[in-house]
Order: structure tokens, then sequence, then C-alpha cells
């Protein structure tokens, strides 16, 4: 039996794995967790599409992991998240160069940014961080579902603490916009997103996974500013304490072992910490876990029937 934790690196949990034949799709994967997620599902024989913003950046970041898996099969896209038109643009040519997707990892996104919108008008965070990646999934399902046996991992993480979605106002029309609020929002999303995809497509071999990578210093915190860094660490101090830090191999471990795990065979709409099934957990002082309300299956259809909605359009309606 594999047992894994906080420790764990992505070697650890990808030992004894062939992936070959598999096709993977990693967002963000010119940078941190989503450059140690391409290396390592490669290395172990994966045909890896890298989705990035910045071409430039992403074909530094495919030579960086080439020079470590040289037979590595890497295929690099770009994708802006933050733009609708450009998640459409990039689901049509992936489809028509491939039929089958084994794994999507939803791993790109932004962290406590200034407010700001996406080009279609979308609160920044909760437009790049779900509904880009919503349209994405909807729009490759047919690739998904061919492939008889998938799985959709959506990055969360323990900031969903910081608040549920908003149903009625996702673009902080009616109230004051907080960076923390925000992504809580977000991440929340993400994980009600996992939920309703694993609903609506666990019948056609399609199961999806939240997971929270753990704390790790990389890019997705370049928006933080000396008062954002402060309420963070407020409400660390408030809660169940300081952040204990991973590697960035130990915080893309949970996003592998998510993605290739026999252990999670049969299982899905779940939310993974440390290389295991978080459960829920309200109680602000305990580390780890769940908030019941970001797996909540009726909340989950909910923001489901909403980002159809949202996503149909170009501008979201008033």
């Amino acid at each position: 039996m594999r047992t894994f934790g906080f420790e764990s690196t992505t070697d650890d949990v990808l030992d004894g794995i062939d992936l070959s034949g598999k096709r993977v799709l990693v967002t963000g994967a010119s940078a941190g967790l989503g450059v140690e997620t391409t290396r390592a599902l490669a290395a172990h024989g994966a045909s890896v599409s890298m989705a990035v913003r910045d071409l430039t950046k992403g074909a530094a970041a495919m030579d960086e992991i080439l020079e470590q898996v040289p037979d590595a099969d890497l295929d690099l896209r770009q994708l802006d998240l933050a733009d609708l038109s450009s998640v459409r643009t990039f689901a049509h040519g992936f489809l028509e160069d491939h039929d089958v997707l084994h794994v999507l990892i939803g791993n790109a996104g932004v962290m406590a940014c200034p407010e700001g919108r996406t080009v279609d008008g979308f609160e920044l965070q909760f437009g790049t961080n779900h509904l880009g990646h919503f349209l994405l999934i909807d729009l490759l399902r047919p690739a998904l579902v061919a492939a008889q046996d998938a799985r959709v991992v959506l990055l969360s993480s323990a900031g969903h603490r910081f608040g549920d979605v908003s149903l009625d106002d996702w673009n902080f029309e009616r109230e004051p916009y907080d960076p923390w609020v925000a992504y809580g929002r977000a991440k929340t999303a993400n994980v009600l997103c996992a939920v309703g995809l694993d609903q609506r497509l666990r019948e056609q071999g399609v199961r999806a996974f939240a997971v929270h990578p753990g704390g790790i210093q990389t890019e997705l915190g370049r928006h933080l500013t000396d008062e954002t860094l402060g309420v963070l660490i407020e409400r660390q101090k408030a809660g169940s304490g300081p952040i204990s830090w991973k590697t960035v191999e130990q915080g893309a471990a949970t996003t592998v072992w998510a993605a290739t795990a026999p252990e999670l065979d049969g299982e899905g709409g779940l939310y993974l910490e440390d290389c295991h099934i978080a459960e829920a957990v309200e109680d602000p002082n305990v580390s780890g876990g769940v908030r019941s309300y970001a797996i909540d299956g009726a909340r989950a259809d909910a923001l489901w029937e909403l980002s159809e909605r949202l996503t149909r359009s170009s501008r979201p309606p008033r």
C-alpha cells in the first residue's frame, strides 16, 4: 500500500508509474508548479501539452525541462485564460491536433491581485482562475470523454477558506473589492467546478479533483503588496498558525498524485491535500481540510449554471 504525505515529491508519487501513451495538458506550464508538473509527467512517459500565456517564457521553460528530460514529448501552445476568445482559439487548435486527452491539469492562476477585469469584463481572479478553466474544460470535453478514463485536476488552495463563491455579485459591484476575498471565492469556485464536472461526466469516464498544493514560494505571489501580505500573515496568526512551506517538487506532488494515482481509481469530486483525500473541516483553528460549502453538490450545480451563462457571451450580463 503506497502512502504519501506533506514531504512527498513528484518523483515519490510517480515511482513505478508508466505514462506512455497518455496525453496531458497543463495550463500555466511556464513557471513554478507548472514546470515541475510537466517535467515529472514527461519523465514518466506522458506527452505533455504546455499551455502558456507568454510563448517566449514558455519556450525557456520547455528548454529547461528538455535539459533534464532530453526525450520529453512536449507541445507548446499559447493560452490566455483571461480572454475567452483565446480559450476558444486554443481549444479549437488542440482538438484539431488531438482526439484524446487523458489528463487536464488547471494549474494557471493569479492570487490577491489589485482589482481588475479580464478582457470579457469579469473580476480578474474569478474570470482567470475559474471561468477560463471552466470554458476550456467544456470545449475539450469530447477529447476527455474519448479517453474513456480521463482525469481533470484543478488547483485550488487553502485560501478557499477566505470566501464562498458569490452567485449574485461575482464582479464586486455591490460590495468593496477585497483581494483575499476575491481569491477565496475563485479558489472555492475551482473546488465546486471539480465537484460539478464529476457529477456530470463520471458516467462517461471522466473524474475530477481539486487540489491544495500547499504553501510554495512561486510567481503566483507576484501581485502581493506589503498590505495584502500583511493581511495574510494576520489571518494565519488568527487561524491555524504560520504557513509551513514546501519545495516546488513537494508542492506539485498532490497534483501529479491526483492525475495518476491508482488509489484514486473510481473516485472523484474530491478535494486533495498532502497526497490524501481531505475531510470537511469548519474549525478555523484546525489546519487542513476543506470547507463544506466548497464540496456542496447543490452549490456546484448553481455555479455551473452561472458559469455556462457567463461564458456564452463575450461580456458578462448585468
